[in-house]
Formats: C-alpha cells, structure tokens, sequence
C-alpha cells in the first residue's frame, strides 16, 4: 500500500477511542442485563466487534502491527433466539465440506460399488463403465449409495478431506408439508430460530494452540 494511501495517525486514534468507548458500552450492558438474550448485549458485543475489526485493519495499515486479541465478527455469532420455548417440531441443517484429496480412491470406491450393483446404474453399462472414469460420476455413486453420517465417518475411505461443518437445530412451527422446501432447503433458515448449533473447524484447533497465552484478553461468548 502506499503512502498517500494510509490511514493517518489521528484515525488510528480515533479507531482505538472507539474501541475503548464500545468496550465501556458493552461493559454497561452486560452489567444491566435482564437475560441470557438481552438484545441490548448483543448489540454492544457487535459494536465492539466492529470497532475492533476496524481498529485492527488501520493499526495493521499504518504500523503492520496486530492486536493481541480477536473479537468474533458480528456476521460469525446468532442473534437471540426469538422462538417457541417447547418447540413442538425442528428442521436440522447441515453442511459438511469435502476436498477430493486422493481422487484415485474416491474413483475406484466407486467403480466398486457399481459392479457390485450394476442395477444401480440402471442396467446400463455405460454407466456401470463411467463411475469410476470420473470425480464427477464417481461423487454420485458415493453419495448415493452412503447416508451422509456414514459418508462423514469413512470419509478417508473416499479419498476425501474434511473441512468445515456446522449442524444448526431450528425450531420450526409445525412440520413443513411434504415436498414443500426441496425445491430451495436452505432459503428460509432463519438464525433467530436456532436453538443449538455445532461447529467443526480446522481454524478452532489452531485457536486451541494460543489458548494459554490468550485466555485473559480473548472474549468467550457461547
């Protein structure tokens, strides 16, 4: 970056005096907090946020320096839960990302099951033949043929890498009607109705490492 285009020592200034005064706000909410949803918490948390996103991004700018710290952006956390307290039905949505690390193995796991079944390919052998030829065919077969949770368990089988995942349990009113969502799954998820979620990512064990150094200045909102 040049020069002409960094942020100035007074904005640096600035920056820091507005995380200074979003630390005092949230401090301030979350003494007068009349829940464990307090939307009023929640809003200070996510101005903290932002002031110390944008502090971090000018101090680096300006110096190249880092703060010792992160706090998590307002888009990574849930807003309060706004639904029933007994939901009476729930959607569970989950993503789970694959890198095809040893395509090799996912194409010969597949040429597999398709000679073991090749009525599964409709009885043609050109489909029996193009299951193991190709990642593209070869993710069809695999897929389904395995229920996801066992995809997830045997997944090195497959020659493929885990990345991230998250399975988010959202209270619904009642049960959709059949057919009624399959068109477009994952359009009305709505956070506000999530009552639990689970994460899995590489980037918590990294985080793990620095837990020791980091346990005094690293905010932990659940």
């Amino acid at each position: 970056m040049s020069d002409a285009a960094q942020p100035t020592a007074a904005e640096v200034r600035a920056a820091a005096d507005a995380v200074k005064t979003a630390l005092d706000r949230h401090l301030q909410a979350v003494e007068r907090r009349t829940g464990d949803d307090d939307p009023t918490v929640y809003d200070a948390f996510n101005a903290l946020a932002a002031a110390a996103e944008v502090y971090d991004e000018l101090l680096y700018e300006r110096y190249d320096e880092v703060t010792p710290f992160e706090i998590p952006a307002a888009e990574d956390s849930l807003p309060p839960y706004a639904g029933p307290e007994e939901p009476h039905a729930v959607s569970v949505l989950i993503r789970r990302d694959y890198a095809v690390a040893e395509p090799a193995r996912l194409l010969a796991q597949a040429q597999r099951l398709a000679d073991l079944d090749p009525d599964g390919q409709d009885g043609d052998a050109d489909a029996v033949a193009a299951a193991g030829a190709g990642v593209h065919a070869a993710l069809g077969v695999v897929f389904g043929e395995y229920e996801a949770d066992e995809i997830a368990s045997r997944h090195k089988e497959f020659g493929l890498e885990e990345g991230d995942s998250t399975l988010w349990v959202s209270a619904v009113e009642e049960l959709p009607e059949p057919g009624e969502w399959l068109g477009a799954p994952f359009d009305e998820a709505d956070p506000a109705m999530v009552v639990c979620r689970f994460d899995a990512s590489s980037v918590f064990d990294e985080e793990d490492e620095l837990d020791g150094d980091l346990d005094d200045i690293v905010p932990d909102r659940a």
